[in-house]
């Protein structure tokens, strides 16, 4: 009988086994969750997950179950039963899909290059005559919320050397989170953008997926080589996608509406 036992509990241990390999691999466990990293790594782009260094990683997977843990005490408190609370988890759910189907379509646009030059050229009076670079320094935050907080703490007179070793989670922070000097063709110009925006001595935000960085631009330098369209190729890329989010929009609601079920308005 013993014997049949000891059976019986390996057969259940080795099903426990294989079940959590189907699942991939386990990063932590929350109560009776679970946390496989296929579901970690679904939250970032495939780029973006690569460029991550293992102290991010870390960081980002203890912000996960922190996350957990809240939302699992939220449920014990009867919280997920609240009204309020189930009609925003309903909302947050929709916009996720409806921005995730309408990313999908932008994704399959292909820009040309005509499109790209044909824009410069409509707006070439929107471009500087000389190129500008920036140098700057940043903030790596995991979300909007921390980035706020920040830039909040900043205006109120934090020091913004001592924010990027306080909350930055990038390995950056260990130069200072100095940039260096960011131009309209580099990989970070996106940055070069905001910069371009942004009042003297205020400090910017900028979202590059999965991060959201507080910035600020230290100094400004003008060269004496003329803005040309390489110069603002990524730029006019993002307004031209811009411009087609909203035509995107509407062509789905179309789309969807024609084949879709039906609408009724109370």
């Amino acid at each position: 009988m013993k014997r049949f036992a000891l059976i019986l509990i390996v057969i259940i241990l080795l099903f426990a086994c294989t079940k959590k390999e189907e699942k991939g691999v386990a990063l932590a466990q929350v109560d009776k969750e679970i946390l496989y990293l296929d579901d970690f790594k679904s939250t970032f782009a495939v780029e973006d997950w690569e460029k991550l260094s293992p102290e991010t990683r870390k960081k980002y997977i203890e912000d996960w179950v922190n996350l957990t843990l809240l939302a699992h005490y939220a449920d014990k408190q009867g919280l997920d039963k609240d009204k309020a609370v189930k009609q925003k988890i309903n909302y947050a759910a929709k916009k996720v899909k409806a921005n995730a189907l309408i990313a999908k379509r932008l994704s399959e646009i292909e820009v040309s290059e005509d499109q790209l030059f044909n824009y410069f050229r409509l707006h070439q009076a929107e471009f500087q005559k000389n190129a500008v670079n920036y140098n700057i320094q940043r903030i790596a935050l995991v979300d909007k919320i921390a980035a706020e907080n920040v830039l909040q703490q900043l205006n109120q007179g934090l020091n913004f050397g001592e924010a990027v070793q306080r909350y930055s989670v990038e390995e950056l922070k260990n130069k200072g989170g100095f940039m260096g000097m960011v131009s309209a063709g580099s990989p970070d110009s996106l940055f070069w953008l905001k910069a371009r925006e942004l009042q003297e001595n205020k400090f910017g935000l900028v979202y590059k997926e999965p991060l959201w960085y507080v910035f600020r631009v230290l100094e400004s330098e003008i060269t004496p080589q003329e803005a040309n369209f390489e110069d603002y190729r990524a730029e006019i890329k993002r307004k031209v996608l811009l411009e087609k989010q909203d035509q995107v929009f509407q062509e789905l609601i179309k789309e969807i509406k024609a084949q879709s079920s039906e609408i009724y308005y109370y």
